[in-house]
């Protein structure tokens, strides 16, 4: 039995991890046809199936499966033996991928990336805004970037920026002829814009004064998955919206949103990036948080 090439057990790996030979060949810079005969190639030398393949599908056989737990721990250890060479450069060099939810991505990322990039030359940045729960080690990132109590309790979890909050708004037209709600319970009384998870679970508002906290199961003629779309859609009169106070402040400012409910919105502490505590923390994922770290 021949003995496969370790960057075809890496094609491997990346396939068995996404799934998918097209999301694979994207992470690995190749061809899907370049994957697929780079794994049938190793499915021959040792004389198994590995991937059990379908014209919508791609799985890991019982094989595939047992060899791709054996595979991703000792590919850590490479990539970190890898990194330790990183200490001996000027800069730190690679690719740190991150996987952060929309509202993190734009209040934290969006004014640091530009100068990351400039201070580390020979690094290269993957941000991928998504608001659902992922397994970071599995989809092949170098950290992701959640709220607290989301956070797997075996990933090490630094906090960045600021403690959040959020703002109930609704436009100046709205309010015309309604009375503004002035405790929670009122919102049953307003048309409310939802927000789903990728999950499917449907968000419950969040509120806190003089101790008591609680959530409201609001309701309203629109839902949506994606926050800046609940900001137009308040502004476009449609009913009230929960949003991060930094989405929607200068709006508000310009008397293009009045806020409601501010005196049970409390801060809450901030996101958190985080990631897995059996590895060396890459030189470039230590110069990115330190740069996330002070604003």
């Amino acid at each position: 039995m021949q003995r496969a090439d370790l960057s075809d057990l890496a094609a491997f790996v990346s396939v068995a991890t996404h799934r998918s030979f097209r999301r694979a060949a994207v992470e690995l810079r190749v061809s899907p046809s370049a994957l697929s005969h780079a794994i049938r190639g190793v499915e021959e030398r040792l004389g198994v199936r590995l991937l059990n393949r379908t014209t919508r599908s791609v799985a890991p056989s019982e094989a595939g499966e047992r060899l791709l737990a054996r595979l991703r721990p000792a590919l850590l250890d490479i990539a970190d033996a890898v990194e330790d060479v990183n200490a001996f450069r000027d800069t730190p060099t690679g690719t740190l991928r991150l996987n952060v939810p929309r509202p993190a991505a734009q209040l934290l990322l969006a004014p640091v990336m530009a100068r990351f990039l400039g201070a580390n030359p020979q690094m290269q940045l993957e941000i991928v805004a998504d608001d659902g729960l992922v397994d970071i080690v599995a989809a092949g990132f170098d950290a992701g970037i959640r709220r607290g109590e989301s956070i797997e309790r075996d990933m090490v979890a630094v906090a960045i920026g600021p403690p959040q909050r959020f703002a109930i708004v609704g436009s100046p037209g709205y309010f015309d002829g309604r009375e503004k709600p002035r405790i929670p319970a009122d919102l049953r009384r307003h048309p409310c814009i939802r927000y789903r998870f990728p999950s499917g679970v449907l968000f419950r508002w969040e509120f806190e004064k003089d101790g008591q906290a609680l959530e409201v199961d609001v309701d309203g003629p629109l839902t949506l998955g994606e926050q800046e779309l609940m900001v137009r859609a308040a502004l476009d009169g449609v009913g009230l919206a929960l949003a991060f106070e930094g989405h929607v402040e200068a709006l508000i400012a310009a008397g293009r949103l009045v806020r409601v409910l501010e005196d049970w919105c409390q801060p809450f502490p901030g996101f958190y990036l985080y990631y897995p505590s059996r590895r060396q923390v890459p030189a470039g994922l230590r110069a990115f948080i330190e740069m996330v770290r002070k604003g």
